[in-house]
């Protein structure tokens, strides 16, 4: 049997879904990883603020609580959560992260509770949030993969969303 190579982009991608498996959230984690020449340099899961308390912990989601009818991008305000894109930059220092490639997964676990049905599943239209967006642009980092299946992922360059600022083309409500 001959053995296959796994491809780089998806050997990273791996590693940020081990990560992400780690995450608090009751809904969906991700998992995060900042590389940068080949070397791995921080990475980051979705999780609760050192030494607070966090979801699973807790047994309940305090933004469905309070918020049962808000969509999966919306409210962040309320959540525990510290992201994983967050995390993963704040464990590193920022000239580690100039021309480096964020590789980011996101899963549905323990959802049982709030995302029946879809345990195990990736997220369908990964993305990260206008908060996440504005830290890897001022982090340096160049380069987003995600990824939508097993094998496969999307990746953005981050000069794409600096160049289309949502706040000035419209798309977001004031």
């Amino acid at each position: 049997m001959e053995q296959k190579r796994i491809e780089k982009v998806n050997y990273y991608l791996d590693i940020a879904e081990a990560v992400g498996a780690r995450g608090t959230c009751l809904r969906a984690n991700y998992g995060s990883v900042i590389v940068n020449r080949d070397e791995v340099i921080s990475t980051g899961y979705t999780g609760a603020a050192r030494g607070k308390s966090n979801c699973i912990d807790l047994g309940y989601c305090i933004r469905r609580k309070l918020e049962p009818n808000s969509s999966g991008g919306a409210r962040f305000d309320l959540c525990r959560s510290v992201h994983s894109e967050q995390n993963a930059i704040i464990s590193a220092a920022r000239k580690d992260m100039l021309e480096s490639s964020l590789y980011i997964v996101g899963k549905y676990y323990n959802s049982e509770k709030y995302n029946k049905g879809m345990e195990g599943q990736y997220v369908k239209t990964p993305d990260c949030c206008q908060f996440c967006k504005r830290m890897i642009i001022n982090a340096g980092i160049e380069k987003v993969y995600f990824r939508v299946s097993k094998e496969e992922y999307r990746v953005t360059n981050v000069q794409d969303w600096i160049e289309s600022d949502e706040l000035l083309e419209g798309n977001i409500r004031l």
